[in-house]
């Protein structure tokens, strides 16, 4: 497994419009088409700046993640807009993928001392994903989604 992030861009947009997540996930994740939308609205400020990926096996595309943060800020290092294709789910690349992107928000933004994501409260495979990777509940929560942080190791 090679696990890497792409930027979505014009060359491979389309290709992650057609990412699938089961249909029982449908409730749990925004569609890449509204984490995409999100980039250009600015739903939570102006401050806020949005990456969207795509997450990437050697060259094949199996899922999307998006980072969001206020880089003047110590704890506004969101990981959203996260999933793995339906075809690949269930092979290891969602924990490799979570490690990868922390790593990756530690190296790129030293003065962030928290990352954060939400959890939809029936989303029970990834709440455990994301407790096996040290994130606990900040005890807040917006609409059906619970806050959940990883504070930076030093």
């Amino acid at each position: 497994m090679n696990i890497h992030f792409k930027p979505v861009t014009r060359d491979n947009w389309e290709e992650a419009l057609a990412l699938k997540i089961s249909d029982h996930q449908r409730d749990f994740v925004p569609t890449v088409a509204v984490s995409l939308a999100k980039v250009f609205i600015k739903p939570d400020g102006e401050n806020v700046e949005y990456l969207p990926f795509a997450i990437y096996d050697k060259d094949q595309m199996v899922g999307f993640i998006m980072h969001a943060y206020e880089e003047t800020t110590t704890n506004m290092y969101w990981i959203n807009g996260f999933f793995i294709d339906q075809a690949f789910q269930q092979k290891g690349y969602g924990k490799r993928a979570m490690i990868e992107m922390m790593t990756w928000i530690e190296n790129r933004f030293p003065q962030c001392q928290e990352i954060r994501l939400t959890v939809h409260k029936n989303n029970i495979v990834a709440r455990r994903l994301y407790e096996h990777l040290g994130f606990i509940s900040i005890d807040m929560s917006v609409g059906d989604e619970e806050i959940m942080k990883k504070e930076r190791l030093r």
